[in-house]
């Protein structure tokens, strides 16, 4: 029998394909099954595990069994991740986070609940990250830098020291944040964006300098409120 802790995975998508492999493979977690709402429920098994309406969860898995980890992309400047990710604890589960035995995070290092940290990213000392945040392969976050909750930092981005990365994020991949800038929250910051000013709320950033883009960031990511 084993003695992993178990974690159900909320999302079947390939979110929740990447977090099965990395919480299998390199984890004190052991996957027990999937759960996906109602109306895209259209599979009973994936990865090899049972699928469960996420509205019927809490049957399928005792919260007081089991713990969670919401599995869903940036879509809509986070919005349905950070949905299901108040939904699930709502159920009452504990969120666990996946950190790669390949990150390096310095011992001081905060990290909330519900992060998705992977390989080859470097937090620096007094670092923080917020809950429910995403944090693709290879991405540097600089010393006393801190990064908001429902953010999804896409690989290979620079985060300079002492900076603040507003709630809702999106950061593009080869992104360049200099020291000591404050990121709005509701961003989404273009692919191989140079930031070297704060920006706004609800913004897109682009280019090199940067400069905001005449469209809301909601509106470009169809956010509805």
């Amino acid at each position: 029998m084993t003695s992993k802790k178990q974690v159900i995975i909320i999302g079947t998508g390939e979110t929740a394909a990447l977090a099965y492999e990395y919480f299998t493979a390199d984890s004190d977690f052991q996957v027990a099954g999937f759960a996906v709402e109602k109306k895209f429920y259209n599979q009973k098994n994936f990865c090899g595990l049972p699928v469960c309406c996420f509205e019927d969860v809490e049957k399928c898995y005792d919260p007081e069994k089991f713990s969670a980890f919401v599995a869903l992309g940036s879509g809509e400047l986070n919005r349905q991740r950070t949905r299901l990710y108040h939904l699930t604890k709502a159920k009452g589960y504990s969120l666990v986070s996946y950190i790669s035995s390949h990150a390096f995070v310095w011992h001081n290092v905060v990290i909330g609940d519900n992060c998705f940290i992977m390989e080859q990213n470097v937090l620096q000392p007094f670092t923080k990250v917020g809950n429910n945040v995403i944090m693709w392969s290879g991405n540097h976050l600089g010393h006393r830098s801190q990064i908001g909750d429902n953010c999804f930092v896409s690989s290979h981005v620079v985060i300079s020291g002492f900076c603040q990365i507003g709630e809702n994020c999106f950061i593009g991949v080869n992104t360049s944040i200099g020291d000591g800038i404050s990121v709005g929250e509701d961003n989404f910051i273009a692919m191989g964006t140079v930031i070297t000013k704060n920006t706004a709320p609800n913004s897109i950033m682009r280019g090199t300098p940067a400069v905001a883009h005449k469209i809301s960031a909601k509106k470009f990511c169809q956010v509805e409120e």
